[in-house]
């Protein structure tokens, strides 16, 4: 008997390229179909034939609190009641910029918009138009939206200007880009040796999450902290996945580092769609109707998302929760670690705050070459035995996952017991 997803699946096929409205969600990497969902509870989804799965997607981040919590879902409510968009200031927007400059230090002005490959690509182009540059230096494995100047790969060298890494993104375009391996001091230095009076900007996920969780080294986010200033480069931090996803603080809180620059996605929207924009206030005022910087967009602030983002900002502000979340996550990656280790499976798993990341390797990577020598086919196996199990992680080996509020103790020991069932049947 062919499956609900199956049959979406194939029609979907015929009116949606690939049948899904964003790559990583049609099964590609992992094989298989994908799953369509219907409904959402807590820390659990229920897929179009009612089976239920334990979600450590949730949303690839915003649903910190878990899917469907009431204070998010009545504030929607309340706010769809009075008008979906106006397209006009609104109080709310207001209470959500300053919630956001005061919670957030490196943030004095904040420009809210609708998805994060939109803040990413206006901070860029702010970024140029304040310092009159127009190169920039993004790190290899580092995803930040589909903006063209950001769809770009390393060259061939140790030290070059990028190349597509997308079909339609001009290669004079990616030749502004240039692409540094994550974690590497001496590569940075050199970039700015050579071409520090050019460069505008450096973007960075302080935690990167796109090429799975890998975290900084010591000393790496102060050095691109120190050569920018001295440069005169604008600091870009991306914290559309980081950002109150692995502290009350975001990313540079956490490592006591400020950018000029910061995004902010995901987990500001409360699973709606809303992003921003935000630092300095001498570049902030760059921005159109104040400067010279063009930047709209008519559902920017949208009153539903920003009341989704106001709830789920309050709720994560109270006492404790950010060290609960993090010591779920922790109870995870160690319990996944140490039963992968008694049965002799080449893995590991580490944390940051609500994030996470699985690598079938001796040891967490530090770059996009490391990730690469991870055993992606002993991850597609384990990614489908525990689906069958009724566990649900990131369909791809190459995608950090998240914990949420709503994942209880017991959630957590189901999935270790999941696991160790399929780690000890391991062939």
């Amino acid at each position: 008997m062919t499956s609900r997803n199956q049959q979406l699946f194939e029609l979907s096929q015929k009116y949606i390229p690939g049948g899904v409205n964003s790559p990583v969600r049609a099964f590609k990497s992992v094989g298989g179909v994908p799953v369509f969902f219907q409904r959402g509870q807590g820390a659990y989804v229920w897929d179009a034939d009612n089976k239920p799965y334990l979600d450590y997607v949730g949303s690839w981040g915003p649903l910190i609190l878990g899917h469907a919590h009431p204070d998010v879902i009545k504030a929607v409510m309340e706010a769809a009641q009075n008008g979906l968009t106006f397209g006009a200031p609104t109080e709310a927007e207001l209470e959500i910029a300053q919630m956001l400059c005061t919670r957030v230090p490196s943030i004095e002005q904040v420009r809210l918009v609708s998805s994060g490959t939109e803040a990413t690509m206006s901070a860029i182009r702010l970024a140029r138009g304040y310092t009159g540059r127009s190169r920039i230096i993004k790190f290899e494995g580092c995803y930040h939206g589909h903006d063209d100047a950001l769809l770009v790969k390393a060259g061939s060298g140790a030290l070059t200007f990028g190349h597509p890494s997308s079909a339609g993104v001009p290669a004079e375009t990616a030749a502004h880009t240039m692409v540094l391996d994550y974690n590497d001091l001496a590569g940075l230095e050199q970039a700015f040796a050579e071409s520090g009076k050019e460069i505008a900007a450096v973007i960075v996920e302080p935690v990167a999450g796109n090429m799975n969780l890998v975290s900084p080294k010591p000393g790496f986010l102060a050095a691109l902290r120190s050569l920018c200033t001295k440069h005169g480069s604008v600091l870009i931090f991306d914290e559309v996945m980081t950002g109150f996803r692995v502290g009350a603080t975001c990313a540079q809180g956490l490592y006591g580092i400020r950018p000029d620059l910061t995004t902010l996605g995901k987990v500001i929207g409360g699973g709606m769609p809303m992003a921003a924009f935000g630092g300095k206030r001498e570049i902030m005022q760059c921005l159109a109707p104040l400067g010279p910087v063009y930047q709209a967009g008519t559902l920017s602030g949208n009153p539903v998302a920003v009341a989704a983002g106001l709830a789920t900002l309050r709720l994560v502000q109270e006492a404790g929760f950010y060290e609960k979340l993090s010591a779920s996550t922790r109870q995870l990656t160690e319990g996944l670690t140490a039963s992968a280790k008694k049965h002799g499976i080449v893995f590991c798993a580490q944390s940051v705050g609500g994030m996470f990341g699985l690598y079938f390797r001796a040891s967490p990577p530090t770059s996009y070459a490391e990730v690469m020598e991870c055993n992606k086919e002993a991850f597609n196996h384990f990614f489908h035995a525990m689906l069958s199990k009724g566990i649900y992680f990131a369909p791809s080996a190459f995608e950090a996952g998240f914990v949420s509020a709503a994942h209880s103790a017991e959630d957590i020991n189901k999935t270790l017991a999941a696991a160790d069932q399929i780690f000890g049947d391991w062939k």
